[in-house]
């Protein structure tokens, strides 16, 4: 593998991980929103990921650093976002000002303790993708030394 698929595999990483943070601190921000029907609640997002194969990614290196046959993975692409498919909560809150005409207001199927789990672990990840991109930059960068000595 190159140095420079190295830095494909951490860029497409670091942007599915970007896109994770975003669409949970959409639903972290969006955990307490009441409206009055299902159809205009809002429900809570999640990425849908996928591998990347090394033979997508470099169709010139097929087989380069891997065994013969090995469909070795080389990235993460987004798929696109889904909604959850979880039920909503619905509370009994007369006086609430989008409370329907049974008194009952709905709120998103956010679990923020889900949610804070998902962004710490997007944040991990994203962090970590920076670690692997820049000990391939100092990789490179000590391999541009060698000729100068």
């Amino acid at each position: 593998m190159s140095l420079g698929s190295i830095f494909d595999i951490a860029g497409s990483g670091m942007t599915a991980q970007s896109l994770r943070l975003n669409t949970t601190a959409s639903n972290i921000a969006n955990a307490e929103t009441a409206s009055s029907s299902t159809d205009t609640t809002y429900r809570a997002r999640k990425p849908v990921f996928s591998a990347i194969q090394q033979s997508m990614m470099n169709p010139g290196q097929q087989g380069f650093g891997t065994q013969a046959g090995d469909d070795a993975g080389a990235g993460v692409r987004v798929d696109g976002i889904v909604e959850s498919d979880a039920e909503l909560q619905m509370r009994y809150e007369p006086h609430h000002p989008a409370a329907n005409e049974d008194g009952y207001v709905f709120y998103p199927n956010v679990n923020v303790v889900e949610e804070m789990a998902d962004m710490m672990s997007s944040s991990r990840s994203f962090q970590m993708n920076v670690d692997i991109m820049n000990t391939a930059k100092s990789m490179m960068q000590r391999i541009l030394t060698l000729g100068q000595q």
